[in-house]
């Protein structure tokens, strides 16, 4: 008789700039605990805002590279490379699930990881010793749109396949200021908001976090960082346990506040 993975958790990571990889500030550490219970977990499926696509599109690549999509960041940035496998097999079951869902799906055996994607994981895996691969955000995704994507992909869970939403908690680059910047109020409010919204399990409020939360025109003046939430939300099942791990606000204005669902 076969036995079944325990049920894998979901997280939401706010993965900040890309020099998180190099700065892992107070947030890293904690990932990394995080990722130590990992250990039954058969692959992690990321959802990132930095692929997006019209429709859905999962990654089927079983090598998949480190891309470097950004510019003007340190040297040893562009040094590093995030070496996991991907898992063509479960990725290709992601697709066919999302299919029966009646959403429009396709696959692309070519395509990396992201930095939204290998930035968070060099801290929750550092081993690169579970497979990773990714499913897009289609270009029109709305916050309700958002929410049925993680409810379509939950049954994955139960095939042992963890669910990372990797977004950012706020994400308003007009307005980085340095590194060590102090917190802009408005970021620590809306972060604060988003924080009792989710521990209270309240999906409808925060589907209208735009109308509802303070300051979220100027947290999100585009919402694409904030639509993983949205997705682990829907991932993740009323009786999961919340964790909300904690993270500094950097460069004054970029939360990065995070939470896991379903562990230990």
């Amino acid at each position: 008789m076969t036995t079944l993975p325990r049920k894998a958790p979901v997280f939401f990571i706010s993965h900040g700039a890309p020099t998180f990889a190099l700065e892992p500030g107070v947030l890293g550490p904690q990932l990394g605990a995080l990722g130590q219970q990992l250990t039954d977990v058969r692959a992690v499926l990321v959802v990132s805002p930095h692929w997006q696509t019209q429709g859905i599109t999962v990654m089927t690549t079983a090598a998949p590279e480190t891309i470097h999509d950004f510019g003007g960041f340190p040297l040893a940035l562009y040094q590093l490379r995030y070496a996991a496998a991907g898992h063509p097999e479960l990725a290709a079951e992601v697709g066919a699930l999302l299919g029966e869902a009646g959403l429009n799906v396709g696959l692309d055996a070519r395509r990396g990881l992201d930095h939204g994607a290998w930035v968070p994981l060099w801290h929750l895996l550092p081993k690169a010793n579970i497979p990773v691969f990714q499913v897009s955000m289609p270009h029109n995704l709305s916050t309700q749109g958002a929410l049925q994507l993680g409810q379509a992909l939950a049954a994955m869970r139960e095939r042992g396949v963890a669910v990372v939403a990797s977004g950012s908690m706020t994400h308003n680059l007009y307005e980085i200021e340095h590194t060590d910047a102090p917190p802009q109020d408005y970021a620590v409010e809306f972060a604060h908001w988003v924080r009792q919204t989710v521990a209270a399990n309240d999906v409808r409020r925060l589907v209208d976090y735009r109308k509802l939360a303070p300051h979220a025109q100027r947290a999100h003046p585009t919402e694409e960082h904030l639509l993983p939430l949205l997705v682990a939300m829907g991932a993740r099942a009323d009786d999961d346990a919340l964790q909300v791990i904690k993270g500094d606000i950097t460069h004054g204005v970029l939360s990065m506040e995070s939470y896991t669902w379903g562990l230990a």
